[in-house]
């Protein structure tokens, strides 16, 4: 079925209409690019995932990674997309000129992103991973690290992971027992295991990097006392090639439901006592720049997880438009014709919420890339510090809403393809399982939920939530005509209850309540996530009603008039189903942190 990725008219709308991304050209450090340069690089990327992405995505999972003891076997097509990839310039995109990258802003390499995730995410993972290593090497290790590492990392002949799990501790970072003792050269020993670690095993590059989280002895006890270390796969000579293999053991892979094509594996350090490791940084301060890695990250899951969904929304919509099953009224005749069944209103009812949560989770995600990308060129100090915090707050949102929803469309997607979804002749049941890992990784939803209430939302004395407040506000008044200013009047209620829930939030964490607030956490983010992707579908709608209050162009009016529909269809139908929780919420419901574990 065609167009199956995303719509160019739908990332076009994004990007310059409801971002405004063009005018980044007006900042110093994207001077050297314009429009056309931008567009350019996203054909690059649509053409690239459907010729080289998209065919072997069905064949990775059918065929997934193998390892016989000395090596990872995969699909050589994962080979060839990789290196094309990495030919292409895409994982250095965002860096500097003189790193040897294209100096593109975050919007549109994340606009770019959203075509190879759509297209096959498993295979994505391992130069998008790479990326991210770079950065946080880039940001916070010293020069002979740099050197050592990160020119071939942002070529790709050097990947990179991030090793942060392990077996006992799971998201308890605190509790990890990876050690790593100073030797005499300056260099760390490692030593410990770490498990679910994407990309940490395979034969794409001529090394691994991992940025591995581990304790030096006589640190400060928990989080305060993690250090960061660059551990690769192989040591390097003395003109920087890979020599000699690290003590680094492959345990075993991880078979997963989805994503099969990445490799999960479950890696051992120091098992012979000799395995180096490079002090990034400072010591005890590994999880602060690991949080940069994994913040970015988090937006990339979101929007993964967004894509996954519209890729599924985009194949049950043409599914939709050719399968024909019975009769629409008025046409009930056994004598009529079938029709198709996007004829059908409960099957109009599932697209349209599919839409509604992947091109909502796509706005949502690329807005937070914009806030990234204006935090990197302000130069204001007041304006830089309030993006910063409205960055912060936002963060667990951008992760964890599309991630619960991006799930949500992939299984209507299969219930419009009906019995033919649940079979593997068809890609929705993959997508499904594939994004089902998003809101695990990078930090659970519940995590998420726990971050936002009980410590995003008061930093800064809660400065995050006036810029958010502000916007939102600012966003409300502009909407000027009849159908966007209904939207408003029926989304500015559960504003003001959520105000009056952080209100009462605000005393009770500080008080003997604060065992049962944090209890219903997930009640919390559910309620705040859904007022912020209302914004997110206000702001598209006042750009959709706009263009056509001021005549559209014929071809555009359905695409517009389905950008109200969506957000119509989220604030009348999506909105108003956290009145549960903002109930919960108010009476401080106790009955899930009552109950003792003698009682299941």
């Amino acid at each position: 079925m065609a167009d199956q990725l995303i719509p160019r008219r739908e990332m076009q709308f994004q990007l310059y209409e409801v971002l405004n991304t063009a005018s980044l050209c007006e900042q110093k450090r994207f001077e050297e690019h314009n429009v056309e340069t931008f567009n350019a690089v996203i054909d690059m990327a649509e053409k690239m995932a459907e010729e080289l992405f998209l065919p072997h995505n069905a064949l990775a999972d059918k065929n997934e990674p193998t390892f016989d003891g000395k090596k990872v076997s995969m699909l050589e097509d994962v080979k060839v997309a990789f290196d094309t990839y990495r030919e292409a310039g895409f994982i250095a995109g965002h860096f500097d000129f003189e790193d040897g990258g294209m100096q593109l802003p975050v919007t549109i390499m994340n606009a770019c992103a959203g075509y190879f995730l759509a297209a096959n995410p498993s295979s994505t993972a391992y130069p998008f991973l790479t990326a991210a290593a770079a950065n946080v090497i880039k940001h916070f290790a010293s020069d002979d690290i740099k050197t050592a590492f990160l020119s071939k990392m942002l070529t790709g002949d050097f990947t990179g992971t991030m090793a942060l799990t392990e077996p006992h501790a799971g998201s308890s970072l605190a509790d990890i027992r990876t050690s790593a003792r100073l030797h005499d050269d300056g260099t760390y020993r490692i030593k410990g295991s770490k498990i679910f670690i994407s990309g940490g095993e395979h034969e794409l590059s001529d090394n691994i990097v991992h940025l591995v989280l581990a304790k030096i002895p006589g640190g400060p006890a928990g989080v305060k006392g993690i250090s960061l270390f660059a551990v690769p796969k192989y040591r390097l000579d003395g003109q920087g090639n890979p020599d000699v293999r690290n003590d680094v053991t492959l345990a075993g892979l991880i078979h997963k439901m989805g994503y099969r094509g990445t490799t999960s594996t479950a890696l051992t350090f120091g098992e012979n006592g000799d395995c180096h490791g490079y002090l990034i940084g400072e010591p005890h301060q590994g999880l602060r720049y690991m949080f940069m890695m994994m913040n970015e990250a988090r937006i990339g899951v979101g929007y993964g997880a967004a894509m996954i969904g519209y890729r599924g929304y985009r194949y049950s919509l043409e599914y939709a438009k050719d399968r024909t099953q019975g009769r629409a009224a008025p046409h009930l005749a056994p004598e009529d014709d079938p029709t198709p069944i996007i004829n059908h209103g409960d099957i109009r009812r599932m697209l349209l919420a599919q839409k509604a949560y992947c091109e909502g989770g796509m706005s949502l995600c690329l807005y937070g890339s914009m806030l990234i990308d204006e935090l990197e060129t302000e130069q204001d100090s007041e304006k830089r510090t309030a993006l910063s915090q409205l960055l912060d707050l936002l963060t667990p949102v951008f992760k964890a809403w599309p991630s619960e929803f991006g799930p949500k469309a992939n299984d209507l997607a299969i219930q419009i393809l009906g019995g033919a979804g649940y079979t593997r002749e068809y890609p929705v049941e993959q997508c499904w399982r594939d994004n089902r890992l998003n809101p695990i990784h990078e930090g659970t939803n519940g995590i998420q939920a726990l971050d936002l209430l009980g410590r995003k939302l008061w930093q800064h004395d809660g400065k995050g939530l006036t810029v958010l407040l502000e916007r939102v506000t600012c966003d409300m008044k502009r909407a000027e005509t009849p159908r966007a200013q209904a939207l408003v009047a029926k989304m500015k209620p559960y504003f003001d209850q959520l105000g009056a829930l952080i209100q009462q939030a605000a005393k009770d964490i500080r008080s003997d309540k604060q065992p049962v607030l944090l209890t219903n956490a997930s009640c919390f983010l559910n309620v705040f996530s859904s007022c912020v992707v209302s914004w997110i579908w206000l702001r598209q709608a006042n750009v959709a009603e706009q263009m056509l209050t001021k005549g559209a162009q014929a071809q555009d009016i359905d695409f517009y008039e389905g950008k109200m529909a969506a957000a119509e269809y989220f604030v009348h139908w999506e909105l108003p189903l956290v009145s549960r929780d903002i109930a919960l919420l108010t009476s401080q419901n106790s009955t899930c942190h009552n109950v003792k574990a003698s009682y299941f």
